[in-house]
């Protein structure tokens, strides 16, 4: 029987914080970026209900759906470490997909449809994707990160224009670190039957890939400036951001050693942080 404070570690395992600020995070940063200024009390609240709770609910459904091969692979996982049951996590994902899409409904139809979206690929992803598509599973949850921008500007305006869309580009950093990430993990997911992209092409080719969404995130992260989208100091924190990713796929092109993919992911993902605080320097100008 865990102790109540192992139960409370693992309830927080299985919402994963830290990804809200790439989801209910992101959405209200671009809400701030367009309006150039806050929203209304009362939007910025339903956003950030209904972006974390179906985040979270996809954490919870996906651990429900992997925990035999969480008990290989990642045995301090909620599940496997006997923290919650199993049925604990799948009653927390339903709740959390029900509040998510009641709060998204509140600010408008077309919130509900993406937030109904998203809660579709996130099962669909967990029960069916992560198994079997190789690259789509790693596409998607870059994809998924995207839509975060594209549900800022339906909550503000009850539309979608190429400028959220220019936004959601900024996603292709996150796809090539979802790839690199399943090269680290290449081991574990071969025992659990996942055929990532490393498992199914090889380690160095999936590598290769990753580096190649790195330059089209350089390619494509001048777009929000030239549609308007954010102020002229959103680009300083961007340029950094963009030589990080140069800088990193250059090295992953040269040498796809595992070591020097797990160098560059880390810094990758440690310097995403540049994206909200460009978001928050566009708006400011």
């Amino acid at each position: 029987m865990a102790s109540l404070k192992n139960r409370l570690k693992a309830v927080i395992m299985l919402l994963r914080p830290p990804y809200w600020l790439m989801t209910g995070g992101l959405s209200v940063l671009t809400i701030i970026a367009l309006q150039r200024g806050l929203p209304e009390t009362d939007l910025l609240a339903l956003v950030v209900l209904s972006a974390i709770c179906i985040s979270s609910g996809g954490f919870a459904f996906n651990d429900y759906i992997d925990q035999e091969s969480d008990a290989i692979v990642k045995k301090n996982r909620p599940i496997p470490s006997k923290s919650l049951a199993s049925w604990h996590a799948l009653l927390a994902s339903v709740i959390l997909f029900t509040i998510g899409l009641v709060a998204a409904r509140e600010i408008n139809w077309l919130c509900f449809g993406i937030a109904l979206m998203d809660t579709v690929l996130l099962v669909a992803y967990s029960k069916v994707i992560k198994k079997r598509a190789g690259f789509l599973g790693s596409f998607l949850m870059g994809f998924l990160i995207g839509t975060s921008f594209v549900y800022g500007e339906a909550a503000l305006s009850g539309v979608i224009t190429v400028t959220s869309f220019s936004l959601s580009f900024m996603s292709m950093g996150s796809i090539g670190g979802n790839i690199l990430r399943d090269v680290l993990s290449l081991e574990g997911d071969l025992k659990a039957g996942y055929a990532t992209l490393a498992a199914k092409c090889g380690p160095n080719f999936a590598t290769k890939v990753g580096a190649a969404f790195f330059l089209l995130n350089v390619i494509g992260s001048p777009i929000p400036y030239l549609v308007n989208a954010v102020g002229y100091a959103y680009l300083i924190p961007i340029i950094i951001w963009d030589i990080i990713l140069v800088i990193s796929a250059v090295a992953l092109l040269r040498n796809p050693d595992v070591n020097v993919v797990k160098k560059h992911e880390r810094l990758v993902t440690r310097t995403m942080i540049l994206i909200p605080i460009a978001l928050i320097a566009g708006a400011l100008t």
